[in-house]
């Protein structure tokens, strides 16, 4: 792939804000929807925030060799809900927050001390290419669901009540439902216009406009949306009202970081609430742990430097692990590495870790400027889903890239490859008490035991 600028070069200053300003609009939206959906008062803003302090610590724990930004991880969605669980108090759920965390790194910095001193050849033996391309397209692909739901769906919703009876069946009880005002028709030409001028910029496009495909697709997008939404509250029609501008009524200058209201949780810790946190944390770290290796097998595959070997994959894990604790000091969400900054480096050719690094200090610098940051919040799903369609796709493609020097014609990587394919675009997911094991998860476990098993056979 031919980068337009590679990890060490340096744009100038203009550029590098533009850059660093489509980065962000690239891994904004699942960001800020993870405290969204945790919810328990969690402050979108302050997500952001430990977004960028953690990226900086994966930055210089990484010698600023890997271009990619970090962003608050869906994996421990229901960890994060675990915390609030039982009926625990608001600090002491804030501080279980941070709590679990520290496990999450604590499992991160003894598996990088074990390849520290092991090396990464075993690891190229366990997960070739053959596991590894599938495996990385299923991270794309289970992310397909996700960018095709936003495509109809805008920023407008209002209060549905409906009745219905209770466990018991002997008494009603009231349900909320949020329905959305926007027509769904209105919201996918709004997603289209998003996605075609995305596409046309990256392949037509002169300069700049090649390399801010996202900039101008979201902008046109937004505008369409905007001007729609404009005419509907003018003539009273809701259909058209696809983006909520009432979030500038109620806006939060100052970020509610986690570790202030965590702080009032030291005197209700107790072991058994410690001990229910690890549990919840510690397993779904080491299945983060086989995307961490996914992703940057893909990043290195982009940027043709492998990064397992340089900066080197305990450098990788180490700079994930404090990255995502620091970043749930401040905003409560562990970090991950992000496919949506993988993809938005290989489809505007730009792997300048500056640009990363600019990114990481604007999203601090963002979540103090309380207009900025609302906006962002109103940019609807369907242009969103428009972007993403982009961002995910190019991931699956990538990995599929990765399988064209593998021999398909050996039945031993036909199968193992098909059942990476089917186990993740299937959905295949374990639970384990609150502990589940993702679709990406499971298809790279189990494609990795296909694989040991079929590679035993003697040539």
């Amino acid at each position: 792939m031919q980068l337009t600028y590679g990890v060490k070069d340096r744009p100038s200053f203009g550029r590098v804000i533009i850059f660093a300003f489509q980065q962000l609009l690239a891994i904004l939206a699942a960001t800020i929807a993870v405290p969204a959906i945790v919810g328990n008062g969690m402050s979108q803003s302050a997500a952001l925030f430990g977004a960028g302090v953690g990226t900086i610590v994966y930055l210089l724990f990484t010698k600023f060799k890997s271009p990619v930004f970090l962003g608050s991880s869906f994996a421990f969605l229901s960890s994060m809900a675990a915390a609030f669980a039982g009926g625990v108090s608001m600090s002491l759920g804030y501080l279980g927050l941070i709590i679990g965390a520290a496990f999450a790194a604590l499992v991160y910095v003894a598996i990088a001390i074990i390849v520290k001193f092991c090396g990464v050849k075993w690891i190229s033996k366990l997960m070739p290419a053959v596991v590894i391309g599938p495996t990385v397209s299923i991270i794309g692909l289970s992310l397909a669901g996700n960018a095709i739901g936003d495509l109809t769906k805008g920023n407008v919703t209002h209060d549905v009540v409906s009745n219905a009876l209770n466990e018991t069946g002997d008494a009603i009880v009231e349900i909320t439902s949020q329905v959305q005002n926007a027509s769904p028709y209105l919201c996918l030409i709004c997603g289209l216009i998003t996605l075609f001028v995305v596409v046309i910029c990256s392949v037509y496009g002169k300069k700049m406009a090649k390399m801010i495909p996202f900039i101008i697709g979201i902008a046109a997008g937004y505008a369409v949306a905007a001007i729609l939404t404009v005419i509907g509250l003018k003539t009273g029609n809701e259909a058209m009202q696809i983006i909520n501008f009432s979030g500038f009524a109620n806006m939060k200058w100052i970020p509610d970081f986690t570790f202030l209201t965590a702080i009032k949780g030291f005197g209700e810790i107790n072991a058994s609430y410690i001990a229910s946190i690890a549990v919840a944390y510690i397993p779904v770290a080491f299945v983060v742990f086989a995307e961490h290796i996914a992703d940057h097998k893909n990043l290195s595959s982009i940027i043709e430097s492998e990064l397992l070997e340089d900066p080197g994959l305990h450098r990788t894990l180490l700079g994930d692990g404090i990255g995502s604790f620091c970043g749930a000091i401040f905003g409560g969400c562990p970090n991950t590495t992000y496919g949506e900054s993988v993809g938005c480096v290989a489809i505007s050719g730009n792997a300048s870790v500056i640009t990363i690094l600019t990114t990481a200090i604007l999203a601090i610098v963002a979540s103090f400027i309380a207009p900025f940051t609302t906006f962002l919040a109103t940019i609807p799903s369907c242009v969103m889903g428009g972007v993403c369609m982009t961002l995910y796709g190019f991931i699956a493609v990538s990995g599929l890239k990765m399988l064209q020097p593998v021999d398909l014609g050996d039945n031993k990587n036909l199968f193992t490859a098909s059942v990476i394919l089917i186990a993740g675009i299937g959905g295949l997911t374990l639970n384990f008490g609150k502990v589940t094991l993702t679709e990406v998860a499971c298809a790279l476990i189990l494609g990795i035991i296909v694989n040991l098993v079929l590679s035993a056979k003697k040539q």
